[in-house]
């Protein structure tokens, strides 16, 4: 299928060359280990192809071009470029393609031959408007990657077919910008058009007006030579049979059958349709201009526009012959199994009405896309089998219900993808398939929770521990077990948590169901943890290492969550900043961009947590910023950004607290909401409004206090002090942390003390500020110092005001004029000198050119360069570009002075 280079007669290129030496740079920048990503965009027949033609043929000779192409299957083909290519890779490569290995396996072993390879490499991926998920996954990764090799990444789109919800338009959306380039070729100017009707001894009259400048169809039409002046095809269709009806029997015998294979067609299939005798009939075509050949000897049309036109003039029922003659031609080919050919034959035996062809093949094809990570595509398979459910057994059609509701619902979870969860469990309830209902109903669990449904959710886990339980115990018992656990433990239920998830890992290990086992661990530890319990700590490490030697990236990367979160939320300050820098760079080698940008919204509560506020709002500034985040994983970052624009003293902090309110009650989590509430608790009592401070203290009073972390249950019970309300809280307080202990009990210093010892200062002032009898007015004075030293204006003013009460305010500090200047401190740490070297890397500058730019040594540059590594924890300089794509945030960041 691949097309190495394209040969046969292209078009002179005319008003190109402009794009034609952006391309050429491009390449030049990738030879010199700069690789980038070229978008090449124009409407269809506007040139794209024979643009990248003359590319391929002026790249420099150290230049290595590998092509291969999207098709307008009814299913695209999972990574149809990449097998294009393949042949033409590493021999590791084609046999894990062959395998349908895993992305997380090729992807990897491709960007290693990448890295290795002797010369420059240009890949270019036509028509990527039609591409499947997994090769926009694909793109993604070498995209994000691209930047310190010696490759060049070239895509060709229609541009009218990809607007802003396309797919691809969010990958892009997705990659450095830096590293991408955006062409887009226009249509052909009138002077343009009619030097090409001169060239081709025409005339021009009518023909810009009629083509609109498009090439493809000035080209056809010029290709006309037998019509009359005056009668101009007015389509790329008319023109197209135009030419077709001038062509012998044998030549269009040939293209009516190729034009029924979207894409390239392979010599031997060409072969097995229409027999050697085709042979003159190709080379007259190729000879013609309307099929190109390429070095393998597959042939294809000039342009899709000719193959959709001449497939378009035959009838239905001829389409449906040949796609079945195509279709089992392929069947019989070697690789018939393989998933890019499945998919090809999925779409004929569609092509041809083969209900129960469709049926056989599509499952398939699904489960080999699903593989890849092509969920889209694996739906879009099950889909097409669904058309033919009246022709398939009632086991069969259960089955493809539920998985279509299963890849259909890692793309999107709508009305649609629950109903198929319910047929299914219809189905397989009249087949007496009980395990298969209790699968089915703890889905609709799941699907329910991810759609915010909390009292549906726990309905059918409970339905489907009940369904499961009434049969013999077995692996999915174990898994509908974990899943109660979890939503026991996401509602600080952490008794039942525990419970369930000891279940769940009893059940998990009897049956050697190592990922089940591994999610209970995490919940089972999450609740130990934060209840206070002993135990917590070595099962997380327990979960967390079994994630990693078993390749579970998303496990792995829940229990950097869960136990990061966990070290912030219970002031292990040490333990928070490994696991969150641990955390995120896993995250970010494995493009789990929704877990990265969660973990680093609580790397900004950290900041926040230690005093360093504007470091806390850049960071959350930045995870608020972006598009496409999911609720629950920018909750954090958005919850975080209200609370530290309140603590500056900026006007749009209540704001931002309550658009996080809604949010945190639309997951009707206590996780959530609690944070956001306690937070507007503070907002009243900065205002003096005691009296808000009062209602809003009453409101959280009302919640199930008993399953509460110590640590929130602490600060409740502190605000509810602060706020002098003298109803006691209907729990007990006696096993809060100490610092929050220690006020309650009328002594703040003494809290203040503990709360400087655990690093967060601004707590140790809101003690401060409590104080009473001698020692107050130094205490205060203390606090005025520390707040305004970290820019908490609000709290400062509050405390000024406080002394002026107490008479004490001549012993303070005079306010000072203008902005406060607070010690400005990089999120991770770097040095001023760090921050400029980071900043040449991200340009791509090696360690030679730095020293030279910066005048150092190279060795001291090297040792600068190994600091940048360890604090952003990345193994190298690519992971390092990965980490500033995620978090741009840090090139713009602040850095103290270095060292003299």
């Amino acid at each position: 299928m691949g097309f190495a280079a394209p040969c046969g007669s292209s078009p002179m290129l005319i008003e190109r060359d402009d794009p034609l030496e952006s391309l050429l740079s491009i390449s030049r920048r990738a030879a010199a280990g700069r690789g980038g990503v070229a978008v090449l965009g124009a409407e269809a027949g506007g040139g794209k192809t024979s643009l990248l033609g003359e590319f391929a043929r002026r790249v420099d000779a150290g230049c290595r071009v590998l092509w291969g192409g999207c098709e307008a299957l009814f299913t695209p083909r999972p990574l149809g470029p990449l097998h294009d290519m393949a042949h033409m890779l590493d021999p590791r490569v084609a046999a894990l393609l062959g395998q349908t290995a895993a992305p997380g396996q090729l992807f990897p072993a491709l960007l290693n031959v990448l890295q290795d390879a002797s010369g420059t490499m240009v890949m270019v991926f036509e028509d990527v408007h039609w591409a499947d998920n997994a090769t926009l996954d694909l793109v993604k990764y070498l995209g994000r990657r691209l930047s310190l090799l010696r490759v060049m990444l070239v895509m060709s789109l229609r541009t009218d077919e990809v607007g802003a919800d396309h797919p691809l338009a969010q990958v892009l959306g997705d990659l450095p910008s830096s590293a991408v380039t955006r062409l887009t070729l226009h249509p052909l100017s009138a002077e343009a058009v009619a030097t090409l009707a001169r060239q081709a001894g025409r005339s021009d009259t009518d023909l810009h007006r009629i083509t609109a400048g498009n090439p493809f169809f000035v080209t056809e039409l010029l290709a006309s030579h037998d019509v009359a002046p005056g009668a101009l095809p007015v389509s790329v269709r008319d023109a197209v049979w135009s030419r077709l009806s001038r062509l012998t029997a044998s030549e269009r015998a040939l293209l009516e059958m190729i034009s029924i294979v979207p894409g390239s067609v392979e010599r031997w299939l060409v072969r097995a349709l229409m027999g050697p005798q085709a042979d003159a009939a190709v080379d007259q075509c190729v000879a013609r201009g309307v099929l190109l050949r390429d070095d393998m000897g597959a042939l294809k049309f000039r342009h899709e526009l000719a193959r959709q036109a001449t497939l378009e003039r035959l009838p239905m029922s001829i389409q449906q012959t040949l796609h079945a003659r195509v279709e089992a031609a392929l069947s019989q080919a070697p690789a018939a199994g393989e998933s890019g050919v499945l998919a090809r034959r999925v779409h004929h035996a569609a092509g041809a009405d083969d209900g129960l062809r469709v049926l056989e093949l599509a499952p398939q094809a699904a489960a080999q896309a699903a593989r890849l990570g092509a969920h889209q595509q694996a739906a879009a398979q099950l889909a097409t089998a669904l058309r033919y459910a009246a022709q398939a057994s009632d086991s069969q059609a259960a089955q493809l219900h539920e998985d279509w509701s299963y890849e259909a619902g890692l793309v999107r979870i709508d009305d649609a993808v629950i109903d198929a969860r319910r047929r299914a469990v219809d189905l397989w309830r009249d087949l007496g398939r009980m395990d298969k209902v209790g699968l089915n109903v703890r889905w609709l669990s799941r699907l329910h929770w991810y759609r915010g449904e909390a009292e549906q959710a726990g309905a059918h886990a409970d339905q489907a521990v009940r369904e499961l339980e009434s049969l013999p115990p077995g692996q999915e018992l174990a898994t509908a077990y974990a899943v109660r656990a979890q939503l026991h433990m996401l509602h600080d239920r952490f008794d039942e948590a525990i419970d369930w998830g000891r279940r769940a890992i009893a059940l998990a290990e009897r049956f050697g169901d190592v990922e089940t086992r591994v999610h209970a661990l995490n919940t089972v530890a999450t609740a130990l943890l934060n209840s206070g319990r002993p135990g917590g700590r070595e099962l997380m490490e327990e979960s967390l290492s079994l994630a990693l030697e078993h390749g579970f990236h998303e496990q792995a990367a829940r229990a950097y969550t869960n136990w990061g979160e966990h070290a912030v939320l219970f002031k292990d300050f040490a333990l928070a900043e490994r696991l969150l820098a641990e955390g995120i760079a896993f995250d970010t080698r494995h493009d789990l961009d929704s877990w990265t940008y969660y973990l680093v919204g609580r790397q900004a509560q950290l900041r926040l947590e230690q005093g360093r506020l504007r470091e806390a709002e850049t960071i959350a500034r930045g995870v608020v910023g972006l598009e496409r985040l999911t609720l629950v994983m920018h909750l954090p970052a958005l919850t975080v950004l209200g609370k530290v624009r309140l603590r500056l003293g900026e006007p749009d902090g209540l704001a931002l607290l309550e658009q996080a309110l809604q949010d945190a009650l639309a997951t009707s989590e206590p996780q959530n909401i609690v944070p956001v509430r306690i937070a507007m608790i503070e907002a009243a009592w900065l205002a003096e409004d005691i009296d808000v401070c009062r209602e809003r203290v009453a409101e959280i009073a009302t919640m199930d206090l008993g399953n509460f972390d110590p640590w929130e249950l602490g600060e409740i019970a502190v605000w509810h002090q602060r706020s002098g309300m003298t109803d006691p809280l209907p729990v007990s307080i006696a096993h809060v942390p100490v610092p929050r202990l220690t006020e309650l009990r009328g002594e703040p210093l003494a809290a203040a003390a503990e709360w400087s010892r655990l690093g967060l200062p601004y707590e140790a002032a809101l003690a401060q500020m409590h104080a009473t009898g001698p020692g107050a007015e130094a205490a205060l004075i203390q606090a005025i110092a520390t707040l305004e030293g970290i820019g908490a204006l609000p709290a400062a003013m509050l405390a000024r005001r406080m002394a002026r009460r107490l008479g004490v305010a001549g012993s303070l500090p005079k306010v000072r004029r203008g902005p406060y200047s607070t010690a400005r401190q990089h999120p991770l740490g770097l040095t001023r000198r760090e921050l400029e070297i980071l900043s040449l890397i991200a340009q791509g500058v090696g360690n030679r050119e730095i020293a030279r730019r910066l005048v150092r040594s190279q060795r001291t540059i090297e040792h600068h360069v190994s600091a940048v590594l360890g604090k952003l924890n990345a193994a190298n300089k690519m992971e390092v570009m990965l980490r500033l794509r995620s978090e741009p945030w840090l090139l713009s960041a602040e850095a103290p002075s270095p060292e003299k």
